[in-house]
């Protein structure tokens, strides 16, 4: 079934609406939408490698228009949904402290919730909610995300026949590997 569900992405990512699934992944997993987009990027890369900088571009700026969302969620939502929740629990004082470390080390929860497998969304939504300055939570969101889809679609522009070759002879090694990086990274969130 593994296998099925590989040839058919690869099909997909092939295709000519790919990039427009790819453009609206990446936009929604940056505020909602808990799978990444290198699910598809990496099959379109593979499949198109002429496209590569062309897909990791489309990634970057749909990912970062995407934080935006996530930023206005945490900015206007969490006054009128989590705030009272807290305070009726007393807990409020709590997210007072972590507003003020979190603006002003906000830059590097953004740089690292972009490029490892963090998940994202929850830094998006979180800056906006702690104020974090929206130029900064940008500049950040461009580089970090900038760098991970940049640097993977290098990886496989330079190294793609040998990458597809390993990805297929480990389909089931690799797909266990990103199943717990992506849990990992939820994990991560739930100790933090």
């Amino acid at each position: 079934m593994l296998r099925r569900l590989y040839n058919w992405t690869l099909s997909l990512a092939a295709g000519p609406r790919a990039p427009y699934a790819l453009g609206a992944v990446s936009f929604i997993e940056s505020s909602v939408f808990p799978l990444p987009p290198d699910l598809l990027l990496v099959p379109m890369v593979i499949a198109r490698r002429d496209k590569a900088w062309f897909y990791a571009a489309l990634c970057t700026v749909m990912s970062v228009l995407g934080g935006v969302l996530g930023y206005a969620i945490g900015m206007f939502l969490f006054q009128q949904v989590a705030e009272p929740i807290l305070a009726f629990y007393g807990k409020l004082h709590y997210f007072e402290e972590f507003s003020g470390i979190f603006t002003e080390y906000g830059w590097w929860f953004v740089f690292f919730a972009g490029i490892t497998p963090f998940p994202y969304k929850v830094i998006t939504i979180a800056s906006g909610a702690a104020g974090l300055s929206l130029p900064i939570f940008i500049v950040a969101s461009v580089v970090s995300r900038g760098l991970r889809f940049f640097i993977e679609a290098a990886l496989l522009y330079f190294f793609g026949p040998p990458i597809r070759d390993f990805i297929e002879k480990r389909l089931g090694l690799v797909f266990t590997v990103f199943v717990v990086l992506l849990v990992g990274g939820f994990a991560a969130l739930r100790l933090v």
